[in-house]
Order: C-alpha cells, then sequence, then structure tokens
C-alpha cells in the first residue's frame, strides 16, 4: 500500500469491478428482467385468457380437471390463478403400474411418462394449447445458471462474481470520500470527467439495493459456498440436515387405502383461510386423491411475508381434520427465508416491484459504466504511443458486444417468440437459441471492428427491435395494444409500453454516441495551443 490505503482500494476497486464486469452486466440485467417474470411469460404466451373466476371456482376446476385425467395419480400438484398469472398449471405423478413403455418409433416423454402436467384456463377447466416457451422463466435460470456452462460451475462462477461486486461496493464507498455531494455532481460533456460523475450517480442512487442484492445473492446459494459446516456435523447424512432445515411438511409415506369421497375444495380452502385470518392460498397438492386416507397440503400465497418459506397446512381430504402445519423454522433458516425473500422480491406489491425494477436498471447502469470508464481513462495513455493496445482493443470490443449487445439479445428473444412457428419441434429452446445467436452476432461484430460506429449502429439496432415489438405483437396476435389499453389488461399493455421506453432510451443513446467528440487530451490541447500561437505570431509579422 505505498500508494496510502484509499488509493489502493480504488486499484483494488477499478480492478474487481472490471475483470467480471461484461459477465455482471449479463447477471444483473436477466436479474431484474426476472422481477417481472410471470408477466413476461404471460406476454410471451398471449393464447391465455384473463381469469375472471374466484380463487374457489378455479379449485374446484382444477379438481375435476385431475379426477377425470390423472385419476390414477399417486400425487397431484396444484398452482391456482392470481393477477400476475391467470392460468392453472397442474402437474402429477402416476404409479409405475400405470405408466406406458413408449411406442417403437416414438419419442420418449420427460420423465418417462411418470410424470404428466397441464396448464389449464380456470374460466372453463379446459386445457388450454398455449405456445411452448420458457418466457421470463428463461431470464430467472439464466441469471444464476448461465444455461450453457455445467449447472455447479455456472453457480460457483456467479458466486465468484458476486463476490467481486461486493468487494467493488466496498472499495468504492471507501475511494469516494466526497460519495454524497458526488451524487448530487454531474458534469456534462466533460469527458472523462463526465463518465466518472455518471458512474458515481448510478452507484449512490441505488446503493442499499446494490449491496442488498449482491450480498443477498450469494446467502441464497451460502450451502453450495460453504459446505464444510454441514460435512462436519453430518459427516455420513448430508440430507439429513436439508430434511431438517429446509424440509418443511414431511412426505406422507402411507400407501393408499380404500376409497372414499373427499369433502368439497372450497370447504378445506375456507379452513385454511379462517386458519390463516383471511390470507388467501397460491396453490394445493394431493397424497393418494381419491383413497379413504387422502391427505391435502395448502400452500398461502405470498403476501407481504418477506420470508421465501411458504407456510402450509395439511387437512385429511375425507373428514376435513386438520393433521399438522408446516412447523416453525430455526432462527438459521428464519434468516435465511427472509434474505431469500429479499432477493426475489415475491413480497412485493406492484408499486414497490417497480422500484426494484428501476434500482437493478441503475445497477446494470453502474455496471456497464464501469467498464466504459476504464477505456475512457486508458484510451488518452495509448494515444501518446501512436497504437491502441491489445488490452484497450479487448475491452472495447468486450464493452460494445455486452453494453450494447445484450439489448439486441433481449428484444431478439421476444422477436423469436412472436416469429418462431407455433408448432416448431422444441420450440423453447429454439426462443433461447435466437437469444444467444443474437448476442454472438453482435459479439462477433464487436471484435471484428470495436469503433465508435459500431457502438452507434447496434445502439440503434437495439432500439428498433424494441420499438418495433409492440408492431409485431399486433401483426402475430390479437393481445396488442389497440386491444388490452381499452380492456385494462395493464399486464399486457404494460409489456409493449416498457418496450417502446426501452427502444427511446437506447435511440437516444445511440444519438449522443452518434454526435458524440472525444475531448481532447491534455497533450493535444497543449500542441493546438502552441501551434494556434505560432500562427497568430507568424500573422502579426505579416501584418507588421
Amino acid at each position: 500500500m505505498k500508494n496510502g490505503f484509499r488509493q489502493s482500494m480504488a486499484w483494488l476497486h477499478t480492478w474487481t469491478g472490471l475483470l467480471v464486469g461484461w459477465l455482471l452486466l449479463l447477471i444483473f440485467m436477466a436479474g431484474t428482467a426476472s422481477y417481472y417474470r410471470e408477466e413476461i411469460s404471460r406476454w410471451m404466451r398471449p393464447e391465455l385468457p384473463a381469469t375472471t373466476v374466484s380463487t374457489d371456482v378455479a379449485a374446484e376446476r382444477a379438481v375435476h380437471y385431475l379426477q377425470e385425467h390423472a385419476g390414477q395419480a399417486e400425487t397431484w400438484f396444484v398452482t391456482l390463478p392470481d393477477p400476475r398469472n391467470p392460468a392453472m398449471r397442474m402437474f402429477w405423478r402416476n404409479p409405475e403400474s400405470v405408466v406406458k413403455p413408449p411406442v417403437e418409433g416414438e419419442r420418449r416423454r420427460r420423465g418417462g411418462g411418470r410424470f404428466g402436467d397441464a396448464t389449464v384456463d380456470p374460466n372453463t377447466g379446459e386445457k388450454l394449447e398455449a405456445r411452448e416457451t420458457r418466457g421470463g422463466e428463461f431470464f430467472y435460470r439464466l441469471h444464476f445458471d448461465l444455461h450453457y456452462i455445467p449447472v455447479l460451475w455456472a453457480r460457483y462462477l456467479v458466486g465468484f462474481c458476486a463476490m467481486f461486486m461486493l468487494v467493488a461496493i466496498i472499495t468504492g464507498v471507501i475511494t469516494h470520500k466526497k460519495i454524497f455531494k458526488d451524487f448530487f455532481t454531474f458534469r456534462k460533456d466533460k469527458g472523462l470527467r463526465s463518465w466518472l460523475d455518471f458512474h458515481n450517480v448510478s452507484a449512490v442512487m441505488a446503493l442499499p439495493y446494490h449491496a442488498m442484492i449482491t450480498y443477498t445473492g450469494i446467502v441464497t446459494l451460502m450451502v453450495m459456498y460453504l459446505p464444510w459446516g454441514i460435512k462436519a456435523a453430518y459427516p455420513t447424512d448430508e440430507d439429513a440436515f436439508f430434511s431438517e432445515a429446509f424440509g418443511g411438511m414431511p412426505e406422507v409415506s402411507a400407501p393408499a387405502e380404500g376409497r372414499a369421497a373427499p369433502l368439497p375444495i372450497q370447504q378445506l380452502l375456507d379452513s385454511a383461510r379462517t386458519h390463516w385470518k383471511g390470507v388467501d392460498v397460491s396453490g394445493f397438492s394431493v397424497t393418494s386423491p381419491g383413497a379413504a386416507n387422502a391427505v391435502i397440503d395448502i400452500r398461502q400465497r405470498d403476501g407481504r411475508r418477506l420470508s421465501i418459506d411458504t407456510p402450509a397446512l395439511r387437512y385429511d381430504m375425507v373428514t376435513g381434520k386438520l393433521l399438522m402445519e408446516s412447523p416453525a423454522s430455526g432462527a438459521a433458516t428464519a434468516t435465511r427465508g427472509v434474505m431469500y425473500g429479499l432477493h426475489l422480491a415475491h413480497f412485493a406489491d406492484w408499486g414497490l416491484r417497480a422500484f426494484f425494477f428501476l434500482s437493478g436498471l441503475t445497477g446494470c447502469l453502474m455496471v456497464a459504466s464501469g467498464v466504459v470508464l476504464w477505456a475512457v481513462k486508458e484510451r488518452p495513455k495509448h494515444a501518446k504511443s501512436g497504437r491502441i493496445g491489445f488490452g484497450l482493443r479487448l475491452v472495447d470490443a468486450l464493452n460494445i458486444g455486452a453494453v450494447a449487445g445484450l439489448p439486441i439479445a433481449f428484444a431478439a428473444y421476444f422477436w423469436g417468440n412472436r416469429l418462431l412457428p407455433l408448432q416448431l419441434p422444441e420450440r423453447a429452446d429454439a426462443e433461447v437459441s435466437v437469444f444467444f445467436y443474437a448476442w454472438g452476432a453482435a459479439l462477433l461484430a464487436a471484435f471484428v471492428w470495436p469503433k465508435r460506429v459500431m457502438w452507434t449502429w447496434q445502439l440503434y439496432l437495439g432500439a428498433a427491435l424494441f420499438a418495433l415489438l409492440p408492431l409485431l405483437n399486433a401483426l402475430t396476435t390479437h393481445a396488442h395494444l389497440g386491444v388490452t389499453v381499452p380492456a385494462g389488461d395493464w399486464v399486457l399493455a404494460g409489456f409493449d409500453l416498457v418496450m417502446l421506453a426501452f427502444g427511446a432510451m437506447l435511440a437516444m443513446c445511440g444519438w449522443r454516441m452518434q454526435r458524440w467528440t472525444p475531448p481532447l487530451s491534455a497533450a493535444e490541447k497543449k500542441k493546438r495551443a502552441a501551434a494556434a500561437a505560432a500562427g497568430s505570431a507568424v500573422a502579426m509579422e505579416a501584418k507588421a
């Protein structure tokens, strides 16, 4: 630390941010989009109707559908509709005795026929034939699984990036001794100073959010990152730890006995609401449906509860007797549940969710401006030598491919949802491929020509893809702004309007980049001043 503590922290801040900055930007962008993964999934399945029935009616139709199509199943799992997800999603597990072997030449179903699933319209109780898509779930998984990388390695890599991000946040606070003054300072068209001001403002504006989301992201996978305590306490049976710490309701192991008619599902749901003092139900699971000893586990809906741990009640489905409720968590498990809940923000209403989303966008701007700032600071050094070094050229290409290229990939993913044939085999995987093909093309173009004009072209392309998305939606589906706004369907209408806003924002960035003139270095200013003075002297001599 020969340069002093603060200078050492500045060095550490620069390099911890730069080394993982481009991957952090992907993680931040995908994670920010995940706040609206249910809304994204609904837009990407325009065939889904809006829910017009109560929870009780939907649950009754779910039970009727399962009795008709999965009456022999061992277990039913039902997720009831809510304002963010209008369809019912259900799964069931068939006993081994009824699983049919695959017909020769026919593609074997995932799970070997042991599991079934359906998306059902709660208004009619009929199965919905919606297009195959991963929807917003793709972004959620992408931000910690990175899709193509093996899951274990991806999560270690994301955890490594999160630790670097946490170090960058702490060292950034230490480095800026006038951090709150810097928050109110922005000097326009001042070159390096303007980039630094923008980075400071975007960092300080949502600093508590940045620290919270980074730390809680590490906590969500803490058991994977720090397994030694579990190995010490449970040397021969690690599964016992997970059962005790996160087990929730114990699994029902008793075999089905006899047959008996269950109580009406509405009566059981009413009993659960009464027990929870009016809190609604999000779904339920039934073990041994139709049997005399059938039991139902009813899950509480996310509301103002901060923790991700979901309370549940278990009833005898024939007598209606309350058998048990989910056990109370210990202090450590409850703390982990709150941390996890803060990270996912399932508790947030529409206003708080929008605040989290905007804070996430601010985090994206902070990371993007940080990696660009390094290149802006380094360029004058390379200008003195008369050549651009490999390191700066590499950073320039990665900056263009990540900062300008990732919005192209996000928009291309939505375009793929509307343009790919509805009956295309493995259609959901094809949509994901569109995302990575578009991003790969943007990165390749950036490496071929890492110049300022490439910034402009990619920003304008991203602007066009986002701004034209509502038009594409209108040409390919019935769920466009002309229908959704009059109907007051603000989930679908809001998606289209946000796409227009993103298009306008990227277009403004492209316009600024197109007209931006890099500021002169000190040496260039001195050289031009000397030339101007010499010219003035010659003019005065000629005049004399």
